[in-house]
């Protein structure tokens, strides 16, 4: 069961919220958490043990550090919960990989060298371990005080508007509406619309791409043309696909009384690459920044070890990301010594016009891309390929063919939604004289959308392979 189903809309959302608001306040932490688990059940029952079991770690391991007699204790224990959640995490994304890895270099080609069954990845497994994360560690730095109710704890823990695909949210972020939420008309009002947004950003515009995304990365020998319009497409569903994720979710928070914090802010609008990732999924820029960046060293121990610290923090950012190959591992690394090379650009005092470096800026983040959604680092090779011309020009049959209406217009309201934020139209409509009609519209786009998705069948949002 996904957001943008018609079993969520016109079932699980509407009997959940009358049964959360029908609940004395009390008790409400005991009603998400039973529909969180029902939420994930619905995927797996198996792999909700997983889920608990994780819970359950940080949870205990939160306690015993806050009670722990001595310093050395507690980062004894907080390094034994962190690394039972990294040990889950590498088990579940990165054997299969590894097995495949020695088969290919060491099998004779008569027989594999490991016989394997593959490990099934959980949805949700990435959110869960960063969350377990940085709980345990927040307990450890004072920032917060252990949850002591494993009810309340679970419920932060499952919670099944961000729980899936984030954003990431950070106990020390919610724990006081843990605690105690009130219910505000307007707040629901405005977790309503952003909800309502978000679902037709990812029915609207991230779905109709699905199909040319994977002719274009499917080719085996794609034409600068073709290339470029599926890298293209390709960055605009994800946005669309991700970012309207993370705004149902946090629609979904502000309607039952918490507030996440927000995940984009026109990423390709960026204009440098630091830019980028502070306006890119922010709550795993500033994640990777708190728990690994720091923690490393940040830039307190000299110009080379801040680049290898840029380097390896988004290395293991990519890593996180990745289970099927070692893609997310070679985007980890673009970004990483993108991060490094423009630290040095500019402590050089070198610099470019504005508009050069949001092209470059754009154009590493494409290449990027690329790379991320191949299916293997030799179809990502071919995709660089006919991204600079070696497969010929002109666009092929099968992409013209592919262009159809839909499509079309979904690329032409994906480019109109990303560009228009940097011209003065946003700032017209930003004012108070369009509030009416900023409230109305999501209506009956909403509307449309719902019944767009009635006609077709339901497409997983990206992020939950991650």
């Amino acid at each position: 069961m996904v957001f943008a189903s018609l079993e969520f809309l016109t079932l699980f959302l509407p009997a959940f919220l009358a049964l959360y608001f029908a609940t004395p306040r009390g008790w409400r932490n005991a009603t998400l958490l039973a529909g969180s688990w029902l939420f994930y059940a619905w995927w797996s029952p198996k792999f909700l043990l997983l889920i608990v079991a994780l819970t359950l770690v940080a949870w205990a391991a939160a306690i015993a550090i806050e009670s722990a007699p001595s310093e050395r204790t507690r980062t004894r224990l907080m390094a034994a919960a962190i690394a039972a959640n990294v040990a889950s995490l590498v088990w579940y994304k990165y054997t299969n990989v590894v097995v495949r890895s020695l088969n290919d270099v060491f099998s004779d080609g008569r027989a594999p060298l490991i016989a394997w069954e593959p490990v099934l990845l959980p949805i949700a497994l990435s959110f869960t371990v960063l969350h377990a994360i940085s709980y345990v560690v927040d307990v450890r730095r004072g920032v917060v005080p252990a949850q002591r109710g494993l009810v309340a704890f679970s419920a932060y823990m499952a919670m099944f508007p961000h729980l899936i695909a984030g954003p990431i949210v950070r106990y020390r972020v919610i724990h006081r509406e843990l605690v105690e939420r009130s219910f505000r008309v307007a707040d629901f009002a405005e977790g309503a619309r952003r909800f309502m947004l978000g679902f037709s950003m990812k029915v609207l515009v991230a779905d109709p791409l699905a199909p040319l995304v994977a002719l274009v990365f499917g080719q085996a020998a794609p034409s600068l043309a073709d290339a470029w319009i599926g890298c293209g497409a390709y960055a605009l569903q994800l946005f669309f696909d991700f970012a309207g994720y993370s705004a149902m979710a946090i629609g979904l928070g502000l309607m039952l009384g918490f507030r996440f914090e927000e995940n984009f802010n026109h990423p390709y609008l960026a204009a440098t690459i630091q830019d980028f990732w502070r306006r890119w999924h922010m709550t795993l820029s500033s994640w990777l920044r708190d728990y690994l960046y720091i923690p490393l060293g940040g830039n307190r121990l000299g110009e080379w070890r801040t680049y290898a610290n840029l380097v390896a923090t988004m290395a293991i950012g990519g890593m996180w990301h990745g289970g099927d190959s070692w893609n997310f591992l070679a985007w980890g690394l673009i970004h990483g010594a993108a991060l490094a090379i423009a630290r040095a650009w500019s402590g050089a005092g070198l610099a470019m016009p504005a508009l050069a470096a949001r092209a470059l800026t754009l154009l590493v983040v494409l290449l990027a891309w690329t790379v991320f959604r191949a299916e293997g680092f030799a179809a990502a090779v071919r995709m660089w390929q006919g991204q600079f011309g070696a497969h010929g020009i002109a666009m092929g049959d099968a992409v013209a063919l592919a262009l159809r209406p839909v499509t079309w217009a979904a690329l032409g309201l994906g480019l109109a939604c990303v560009l228009v934020p940097a011209t003065p139209l946003a700032r017209l409509a930003t004012g108070p004289r369009f509030a009416a009609w900023r409230a109305f519209w999501p209506f009956p786009v909403f509307g449309y959308a719902v019944a767009v998705l009635a006609g077709q069948k339901s497409i997983p949002f990206l992020y939950f392979q991650f």
